[in-house]
């Protein structure tokens, strides 16, 4: 392993005994199995609905379906699993090659996650285990790669998101505790349970995901999905003009 690096966060999230990975490992000990959850359409990115309006379910699946396709194509992940009940987006990832089981827990977004969890922990249990949001247009296998190459060096690690207090990547070893805490404040409640983080540099698609017009104009900029990409060259110029 590389040079590792560990300091006190107090500063950043004002949590105790939390600690920052700024290198990764060489290798991957084990493959890991990704949970990504998807709203249902018709509810989801409601912070986008005065730049999407009536084609806001076309942009959340074409995020997710974008997010979708780069982990598949992560040689560091040996399984894809989406939680979702949307039956459009469910078929979507899985003409991708995601394998899809339903939210039956129904509560939430940490309980589809565990659930997920649970599901990919029964299926492939020699599997590390990461969850992952839904809308990173602008990842790159590479990038997640080297994400997991780095978690799979602890028991919990997780990767804050561009705006640095929430969360976009959470991941377990094998055999070890999934407990996630995304929502509000995710980074400080995750490094607060003794998670680790890590501060990767040059993974700017891995930590942005799109809550707003302009994270999707970054993302954009990074270089989004092919999907992501074509529908948000027509919003985000009407949405301009408007």
């Amino acid at each position: 392993m590389q040079h590792v690096s560990i300091h006190n966060l107090l500063t950043l999230a004002n949590v105790p005994n939390a600690r920052t990975i700024t290198s990764m490992t060489e290798s991957v000990p084990f493959p890991w199995a990704v949970v990504i959850p998807v709203k249902v359409l018709a509810r989801a990115k409601s912070r986008l609905a005065a730049l999407a309006g009536t084609r806001r379910g076309e942009l959340a699946l074409a995020l997710a379906s974008d997010t979708v396709a780069a982990v598949l194509a992560c040689r560091e992940v040996s399984h894809v699993l989406v939680v979702t009940d949307d039956l459009v987006a469910g078929r979507e990832v899985s003409v991708l090659g995601a394998s899809v089981v339903p939210d039956e827990p129904g509560d939430g977004l940490n309980a589809a996650l565990a659930h997920g969890a649970s599901v990919a922990g029964l299926r492939w249990p020699d599997t590390g285990i990461a969850a992952l949001s839904a809308d990173l247009p602008a990842l790159r296998p590479a990038e997640l790669g080297r994400a997991l190459r780095a978690a799979a060096a602890w028991p919990s690690a997780f990767v804050a998101d561009a705006q640095g207090s929430g969360t976009t990547l959470y991941t377990v070893a094998p055999g070890a505790s999934f407990q996630p805490r995304f929502g509000l404040g995710s980074r400080a409640l995750h490094a607060s349970g003794g998670t680790v983080e890590l501060d990767l540099a040059g993974v700017p698609g891995l930590r942005r995901d799109v809550d707003t017009p302009a994270d999707l104009r970054e993302a954009v900029t990074l270089g989004a999905g092919a999907r992501t990409a074509a529908l948000a060259g027509e919003l985000l110029r009407d949405f301009s003009r408007g």
